[in-house]
């Protein structure tokens, strides 16, 4: 057989006796805005690097078929079925390649959710053809660990499986959407999308390969902030034991597949809690002293407290009206807002005298964080730059977060905060001629939300809006770019819908019913809660049951939460990578009280998955992880399931009542449990979540009415090819263009969601700040700029 070998800096000789060079793929992962162009004359097309991976594949599947030990032949297959995920996924990348660029916003800013998944397979084919050349150029060496690129080769051939599931979602959204239409046209569920293919295997995008689309200059970070967060994890659910949970941490840096699951875990079953005190960790009294030591320095950074008392506003045309205080959920409370300023100016309250007239502009800014977490201090690494580019005070508005105040707490809080600072102006340093808005991720929604109420007030609006990776629909709307977030390190899945769930669906946290025995075995897990219809959850997701002698239907999500509550120590007891039945606390019943002696459901619960469900069995490695126990005398009584899934229904021993053998109780759970426990935890998110989110154009300003977006002021938009909110940005770009509205959009290679908050980390981080200050000062001085703005890419 004529085979080519490539590898970085020698030349091969084939069977035809002609030497052919190395071709050069770069180490970077591929440019989503390059990905679906037309290969340049000179330059190798991108299905020559496809053709490279599985030659270079075909080369080490041959080297290493003779090789009888273990690892020699788990290479062999491991590149064989590299192979083989090359020719399933290629065809299907090809035609989203071939569509995707119909998708864009203009030819200046080319980005969609299409793209962008174009150019994260594309990496994934450079990550391996890069680590195939690695086996190819040291499998010779007397040092070569075969143990170590097994593991390597055998996580990339899963990655590239994964995303070929992906392809198939794409496949469906295709045919579900309009030509140029990122939105499905008719309403359409993610459990709908997600029943059209294949379950997820989440765990490939958080082991070896975490990072793998990202630029080399973020990897280490968002590689820094996974192991963080599985190490915080142990802290926060060991209760205490912290040395534990600091030993079991470290094992994270050193063990990527357990912290994939760790990780994995932790998104689909850890609550909206354990994600506002993991993102609080950036205002932590060691993070705060940060932007003072590396970023600029600034002469004004201080607290405001507004008072909550109503404030009297002239609208546009010379009427008065009075802006009441927000009292919904939280009642009447003082608003904190921060001044930053880059030097003091005269009439600024509390800052003494000064000589330096007041600044021609302001900006007004909302924080992110997911509604849910950080404030104007954690986001003070980039606001300290832009207050010294550019010249003028920043006031950053820290409003209320769910899940505590969920929406609109906040919307009314940033809205009467803008009413605030325009009977203000003085104190804070500016003459208000031109106010520009600025938010990043929830930020963005706010300010959007928050000018359609200036709009529909008649109040004065700013002079434009800068708004960076924003979520515009807030949804799970089926689209592309939504996909993403099952391989993003700092918007996983699990706390992107925790984080909509707590702003956006403030009545889905019903309490539980107390139910028999007999009502627990013919009802439905999934039944949903009665609330406001924003968001439809499983009753086993709110609580834990609430008697001893009534059973709660235990459904994945309940055995992932055990699992999530696992402290290191116990893990390790059983498997440290797979689900568990130990006794643990759910954070419910500590929240609502609840001793550990009290909550005996747990406990139940715990003890009939030892007695009845878990077994234990080795896998290749030597590792003991739990199986389902066979059931001979259950067949019969099995509920048709999935292919990949049984149900079992199991009955401890009687409980007696002491007094009266009469009064027996016989306690039935049904539980619905996957024969492969990894795909438990690893399931599609179809299983947790079912949407039905109104069209509130405040929640949501896509659907904001098209009278009113005309009105918007210049919109400025920049967001990453990466980024789950991608498509949100695109379309509501597209939206106001249509409307004849004045929006320029900027889409960033390489970079996450959020990346503002490393902007003192990362080159390219820096960079994007860079560009967002070039637009804000576009917005700030208008009338000297070209009405299109210039569309960069970085």
């Amino acid at each position: 057989m004529k085979l080519r070998l490539f590898s970085r800096g020698f030349r091969f000789a084939t069977g035809s006796g002609k030497f052919y060079k190395k071709m050069d793929f770069s180490d970077p992962p591929a440019k989503a805005s390059l990905c679906c162009e037309e290969s340049v004359e000179g330059a190798p097309p991108t299905y020559a690097m496809y053709e490279a991976l599985k030659d270079s594949c075909q080369n080490n599947a041959t080297y290493f078929h003779p090789d009888d030990s273990e690892n020699g032949q788990r290479l062999y297959q491991g590149f064989m079925t590299l192979i083989d995920h090359i020719d399933t996924v290629w065809p299907l990348v090809d035609h989203v390649r071939k569509v995707a660029p119909s998708y864009d916003f203009d030819a200046k800013a080319p980005g969609n959710g299409y793209r962008s998944f174009v150019s994260v397979v594309d990496s994934c084919v450079l990550h391996g053809l890069k680590l195939s050349r690695q086996v190819c150029t040291g499998r010779d060496a007397l040092l070569f660990r075969k143990g170590y690129f097994v593991k390597e080769v055998e996580s990339c051939g899963q990655l590239l499986a994964s995303l070929g599931t992906c392809l198939h979602h794409l496949q469906t959204l295709l045919s579900w959407a309009a030509p140029g239409e990122l939105f499905p046209i008719e309403p359409h569920s993610p459990e709908e999308l997600f029943s059209q293919a294949d379950t997820i295997n989440q765990y490939c995008f958080y082991g070896r390969c975490l990072g793998f689309q990202f630029l080399p200059s973020m990897r280490g970070i968002l590689k820094g902030i996974s192991i963080c967060m599985a190490g915080f994890s142990e802290a926060y659910y060991s209760h205490g034991n912290l040395i534990s949970s600091v030993w079991t941490g470290g094992q994270y840096l050193i063990d990527p597949e357990m912290r994939a699951r760790r990780i994995v875990n932790i998104s689909q079953s850890a609550s909206v809690e354990f994600c506002k005190a993991f993102w609080f960790l950036a205002e932590s009294e060691i993070m705060k002293r940060v932007p003072s030591l590396m970023s600029s320095t600034v002469a004004v950074n201080k607290i405001i407290t507004l008072p909550p008392e109503p404030i009297v506003m002239t609208t546009n045309e010379g009427k008065e009206m009075t802006i009441l205080p927000p009292t919904v959920h939280i009642g009447l409370q003082g608003l904190n807002v921060r001044l930053i300023s880059v030097n003091k100016r005269i009439g600024m309250a509390g800052e003494g005298s000064s000589t330096l007239p007041p600044a021609e502009g302001i900006i007004f800014h909302c924080h992110g964080g997911g509604f849910v977490a950080q404030s104007s201090k954690s986001h003070e690494t980039y606001l300290r730059e832009w207050a010294s580019k550019l010249n003028i005070p920043i006031l950053s508005v820290d409003y209320s977060l769910a899940p505590q105040a969920p929406f609109p707490r906040a919307l009314e809080e940033v809205f009467f905060a803008y009413c605030w600072m325009i009977n203000n102006f003085k104190e804070i340093g500016t003459t208000g001629k031109r106010i520009v808005f600025a938010g990043d991720s929830a930020g963005a929604n706010l300010i959007a939300g928050c000018t359609l109420k200036i709009l529909e007030a008649g109040l004065r609006p700013p002079e434009g809006l800068f708004m960076a990776y924003a979520p515009l629909l807030v949804s799970f709307i089926p689209s592309p770019a939504r996909l993403l977030c099952l391989m993003d390190p700092l918007l996983p899945f699990g706390f992107m819908m925790r984080c909509l769930k707590a702003y956006a669906s403030p009545n889905a946290r019903g309490k539980v019913e107390k139910r028999s025995s007999k009502e627990n075995s013919t009802s439905n897990a999934t039944t949903p809660v009665e609330g406001n219809g924003f968001l439809k959850v499983s009753p086993s997701q709110e609580g834990a049951s609430e008697g001893p002698s009534s059973f709660e239907e235990v459904s994945p999500s309940d055995l992932a939460e055990l699992q999530a509550h696992k402290s290191g120590s116990e893990r390790r007891q059983s498997s440290d990578t797979t689900i568990s039945a130990a006794s643990l606390t759910s954070e419910h019943t500590a929240a609502a009280g609840i001793t550990p002696t009290e909550d005996k459901s747990q406990q139940y619960v715990s003890d009939f998955l030892e007695r009845y469900v878990f077994d234990s069995d080795t896998d290749s490695e030597g590792r003991k992880f739990p199986v389902v126990k066979p059931n001979k005398n259950l067949h019969s009584q099995r509920e048709p399931e999935s292919e990949n899934s049984s149900t079992l229904i199991g009955e401890p021993p009687l409980l007696h009542d002491g007094e009266n053998k009469d009064h027996k109780k016989r306690i039935k759970t049904r539980l619905a449990v996957r024969s492969n426990l990894d795909a438990l935890i690893a399931r599609s998110p179809s299983d947790e979540f079912i949407f039905s989110v109104p069209r509130d154009p405040l929640l949501s300003p896509y659907w904001a009415d098209d009278e009113l977006l005309k009105r918007f002021p210049p919109v400025r938009i920049l967001t990453v090819h990466l980024d789950p909110c991608l498509d949100d940005c695109v379309m509501f770009a597209k939206k106001l263009k249509g409307l004849g509205n004045e929006v320029g959009l900027d889409v960033l290679e390489g970079l996450p969601h959020g990346f503002l908050n490393f902007s003192l980390m990362a080159k390219e981080a820096h960079e994007g700040s860079n560009l967002c200050v070039e637009r804000i000062k576009q917005l700030l001085d208008l009338e000297n700029h070209a009405n299109t703005p210039d569309n960069t890419e970085l």
